[in-house]
């Protein structure tokens, strides 16, 4: 697998520093990879047994609701039984990046190196907009975006796509984080491990709206309609030893 950096802008808009060609946070992009189209291909997986109206294959919805955040949850089979663990991803392009520790047992699966089976895995991000209350306890639901990402993910091994990557984990949970920080030295690097699943077999599932009460139900007492539901952020708390002289950075204050 080949990448290549180039300097992006998004970091002197971030952070007021200028950008630095020796770090891999760039935007990055996977030369072998196909151009994408405007939507993912609809396959047995990704079609929703329930609700099938609410799914979507768009590209940019997708897309979208992936780098809204950073929190995701990795299921795959181990030894027979079921595992899914929560964990931070970031995406560049077609491709998401999931963190891991070398000791880590989807990173044992996978396996490493050329020739490496991978890891058969199913990938989910779900963002809660709102709490539907309904008159009945029966249709009560819940406002959300979701996604759900089939495949096979490989380990990274590639020391620069290792290095684009990591950074890419840091800004996408914090953008421009990873041009104000320490690059990981060559222990750290030996000590982490990162997770590559394409984005081929994709499917995104949306609900918007209120409550859907049955007509019977209208004229009933109890109060029915949709609790917005918003992630937000506290005032930073600085490290007990940083110097009281040290400015926040524009990119925290702007969270």
């Amino acid at each position: 697998m080949t990448v290549k950096t180039q300097q992006t802008e998004q970091r002197e808009q971030t952070t007021g520093a200028p950008a630095d060609a020796s770090r891999s946070s760039e935007v990055s992009e996977v030369t072998d990879a196909p151009a994408p189209s405007g939507a993912y291909e609809a396959t047995e997986r990704t079609v929703p047994t329930r609700s099938r109206e609410r799914a979507s294959y768009d590209r940019d919805l997708v897309h979208a609701i992936l780098d809204e955040t950073y929190l995701c949850h990795l299921g795959f089979v181990r030894d027979g039984a079921p595992v899914v663990l929560p964990t931070l991803y970031g995406r560049i392009g077609e491709a998401l990046y999931v963190h891991g520790s070398t000791g880590s047992r989807p990173l044992r699966s996978a396996g490493k190196g050329e020739g490496a089976p991978g890891l058969p895995v199913c990938l989910t991000v779900t963002h809660v907009d709102g709490l539907v209350l309904a008159k009945s306890a029966f249709h009560h639901s819940i406002n959300y975006r979701s996604v759900v990402v089939h495949g096979v993910a490989h380990q990274v091994t590639d020391p620069e796509e290792l290095r684009t990557a990591l950074d890419a984990l840091v800004d996408h949970v914090v953008p421009g984080r990873s041009y104000d920080s320490r690059p990981a030295n060559a222990k750290e690097l030996a000590a982490t491990a990162v997770l590559r699943l394409d984005l081929r077999e994709v499917s995104a599932k949306v609900r918007t709206g209120g409550p859907n009460d049955d007509p019977e139900d209208a004229a009933l007492p109890h109060w029915a309609g949709v609790v917005p539901v918003r992630r937000g952020y506290g005032t930073p708390v600085p490290a007990a030893d940083q110097p009281a002289s040290t400015p926040l950075p524009d990119y925290l204050a702007a969270l």
